[in-house]
Formats: C-alpha cells, sequence, structure tokens
C-alpha cells in the first residue's frame, strides 16, 4: 500500500495528513517540531511527501525530511489550488490544505527531486543576496537623481558606498 503525505506549511506550524490512514496532526515550524515531524513520519515509511513551496517557511522542513532519509518534493501551491477547484474543495483551512495536497501527491505521483547539496544552497543564497544588493543600488541611484537635500545627497552616497564595497 503507497502511502502518501501532505504538508501545509506556515510560519509558525505544519498541518500534516497521511494517505490512505487519514491520520492529521500539526507540529511546530521550528527545530524541535522538524525533530517530531520527522520521528513520526519515518513510522509510516511513506513513498512521497509533498509540501507546497511558501516563499522559505517549507526549507527547514524539506532540509530536516530528507536528512532523515525520507522522500520529499516541493509542489506549486497553484498547481495543487487547480487540482483541489477540480476536486471541487472550495474550502481552505490548513488542516483541508494539507489534505488537498497528499491527494495531489498521490494522483500526480511528481518526480522526486535530490535536495541540493549545502554547497549548492550556499552558492543559490549568494546569488540571491547578490541581486537583492544589486536592486537597492539601483533604487538608492534613482533616489539620488530626485533628491535636492544635501544632507539626503551625503546619506545616500554613504549607503551606495556601502553597499558597492559588500559587493566587492
Amino acid at each position: 500500500m503507497e502511502i502518501v503525505v501532505g504538508i501545509d506549511v506556515s510560519k509558525d506550524r505544519l498541518d500534516v495528513h497521511v494517505l490512505p490512514s487519514g491520520e492529521a496532526f500539526s507540529v511546530g515550524n521550528d527545530h524541535a517540531g522538524m525533530e517530531d515531524l520527522a520521528r513520526r513520519l519515518a513510522a509510516f515509511s511513506p513513498t512521497a511527501i509533498g509540501l507546497e513551496a511558501t516563499g522559505g517557511y517549507e526549507q527547514l522542513a524539506v532540509a530536516t525530511l530528507a536528512s532523515a532519509g525520507l522522500s520529499v518534493v516541493v509542489v506549486n501551491p497553484a498547481q495543487v489550488r487547480a487540482f483541489a477547484n477540480a476536486l471541487g474543495k472550495r474550502a481552505k483551512t490548513d488542516p483541508i490544505d494539507a489534505a488537498v495536497i497528499a491527494a495531489f501527491i498521490a494522483a500526480t505521483k511528481p518526480e522526486l527531486r535530490p535536495l541540493r547539496d549545502a554547497e549548492t544552497r550556499t552558492l543559490a543564497d549568494l546569488v540571491t543576496r547578490r541581486r537583492q544588493i544589486v536592486q537597492m543600488i539601483v533604487a538608492e541611484e534613482n533616489r539620488a537623481r530626485t533628491v535636492n537635500a544635501r544632507q539626503a545627497q551625503k546619506s545616500i552616497k554613504r549607503l551606495l558606498a556601502a553597499l558597492r564595497r559588500e559587493l566587492e
């Protein structure tokens, strides 16, 4: 029997739904909650665990579960919502979302991808940070063109210098 798990991730908590048993529970989105989650899910020996991409709140769970040797896939929230609409599930609560994610994983069997290694994740974080700093530089340069007050101009120049040093 194939066992799949859907997890709805929020800032403070994870709602979990296991199929086909229908068991549901919640854990905190912190290190203690992740240890509890990995231990509880390992007991089920699931074939797949699905979580929606949530802008980063899912990263601790993904890393913890993958490190525990569990098969994890991060799915597109828009695809899960379209799947829920096709099933006629209009209600939207975290426990319902976890059940829908589990059903989506069971029905679509998305490809499980290996977790990126630590060096790759670090490089990706650094690339993201560089892009953010470049965007801040552009914003400050644009501000400098519109500000007339001498004190504001000096402030912008100091900030631009610091941002450019950070890029070096």
